[in-house]
């Protein structure tokens, strides 16, 4: 994925208050998944909200190129009419999936229950990613993966449509693995496993029961036990897609910092698997309401309305890692900006995101000021209690979320703060600007703007 011109760098300057209400885009997860079943369902399925950011509509070109018809109508409702389960055909070109991880790790277990070869790729940065946890049990089931050195793409997937289950223990908390295992599963005879030791984001199961599969989820001394039973014939389902979570999380901690800020945040998606960042915000001292609390197509939905004020440093358990490890980034520049110190423990898995996020985070703001003790799989974080010096030019590393989060502390901070390339916000946030400054926030192109 390239930025445009336009978007390459982005200052924020410091901002005295936000107000105003805001709808963030679909959530991404959901937005991913709702496309996947779609295509491998009989009928139409009818998708509202979807978020139109790179990383989707890389899912939807994907789908399309394996014989899915996907439309976009002119009142913004997506339409998939989907091939039915196993059914999908050998595409005549390599599937480009830009800066998207889910998208490659997802699609590698529908492609690995299909008789076809496909060969997967990616931008600079996801070509970096690590895919040997996905196709590690992928291989156990039976489909063969040919790859570069570390499992890195591009990757050659020889899929076959005579899988066998398996009962797998997921080594590290990934919704991703767990989710490419179950779409696997779907086109396999028998009952497929997965063992979660700590509980992920469930939105792929949500989902398969809305379409008609049979799972079953059980709790037992080793953790979560989700299993699935192969080969049901799914039904087109009509999917609502809430807003982000991931993506409210910016205007939501630029609010909380700016102290006179009140900003209403509607249709948040609520999964109990995606609230770490809030419950944590709390603890800190954040004024955060949920209002309208509801539930749309099995996922909880609430508004967000979040006032400004002062915070404090916190402590918080690795175990909290899973709900909320998108959201580190902008919870580590909240951090910045509390009084005291803050520690935040479990964060291997930063480390292969789109960038190490861990690593690059530290970096960033100890160029803006901030005093942090990097370790290998924890942060801690001295906040001031005041606004950081800011001031410095931050390298993204073609990742989105760092790109935001560090909009958010130039916010926050007494100088203004650059990043280098803002184009992979495209990815997860269309709109990022636009919405920031509805709201109040000093966001310009160029730099030192």
């Amino acid at each position: 994925m390239k930025a445009t011109p336009a978007m390459k760098a982005l200052t924020a300057a410091p901002t005295e208050a936000l107000n105003g209400q805001a709808r963030v885009p679909g959530d991404k997860s959901i937005s991913h998944r709702a496309l996947m079943f779609g295509a491998l369902s009989l009928g139409e399925t009818r998708v509202s909200g979807l978020l139109e950011g790179e990383d989707v509509l890389s899912t939807a070109a994907a789908l399309k190129k394996l014989g899915a018809e996907i439309e976009r109508g002119a009142d913004g409702t997506w339409s998939i009419w989907g091939r039915g389960l196993g059914a999908l055909k050998e595409p005549d070109d390599v599937l480009d999936l830009g800066n998207s991880g889910t998208s490659a790790r997802l699609l590698s277990g529908i492609l690995a229950s299909h008789p076809i070869v496909s060969v997967i790729t990616g931008d600079a940065s996801l070509r970096k990613r690590p895919m040997g946890r996905v196709t590690v049990p992928l291989g156990q089931m039976g489909a063969q993966f040919i790859s570069r050195s570390g499992g890195r793409l591009p990757m050659t997937v020889v899929g076959s449509d005579s899988l066998l289950p398996i009962s797998y223990e997921l080594p590290v908390a990934s919704a991703q693995v767990k989710s490419a295992i179950l779409l696997a599963g779907l086109n396999t005879a028998g009952e497929t496993e997965v063992i979660e030791p700590v509980a992920t984001r469930d939105h792929t199961e949500r989902m398969l029961k809305a379409f008609g599969a049979a799972i079953t989820i059980e709790e037992s001394t080793k953790g979560r036990h989700i299993r699935l039973l192969g080969q049901p014939e799914l039904r087109a389902c009509p999917v609502e897609v809430p807003a982000d979570p991931s993506s409210a999380a910016f205007p939501l901690v630029a609010a909380a910092l700016l102290e006179g800020s009140e900003v209403l945040l509607p249709d948040v998606a609520m999964n109990p698997a995606r609230t770490g960042l809030i419950v944590t915000l709390k603890e800190m001292g954040a004024d955060i309401a949920l209002e309208r609390e509801r539930d749309v197509a099995g996922e909880p939905l609430a508004d967000l309305r979040v006032r400004g004020g002062r915070l404090r440093g916190v402590s918080v358990p690795a175990g909290r890692a899973a709900s909320m490890i998108d959201e580190y980034p902008v919870l580590f520049v909240a951090a910045a900006c509390a009084q005291g110190r803050s520690h935040f423990a479990g964060l291997e898995e930063l480390r292969v995101k789109e960038s190490d996020r861990l690593a690059v985070m530290a970096e960033g703001l100890r160029a803006c000021g901030v005093s942090l003790t990097e370790e290998r799989n924890s942060l801690t974080v001295e906040g001031p209690g005041k606004r950081p010096k800011g001031g410095a030019r931050i390298a993204t590393h073609l990742d989105h979320r760092i790109a935001m989060s560090f909009l958010v502390l130039g916010l926050a901070a007494e100088k203004p703060v650059t990043v280098d390339d803002a184009g992979p916000i495209q990815t997860s946030f269309p709109g990022f600007v636009e919405l920031m400054g509805g709201l109040g926030a000093k966001i310009a192109q160029g730099e030192e703007a």
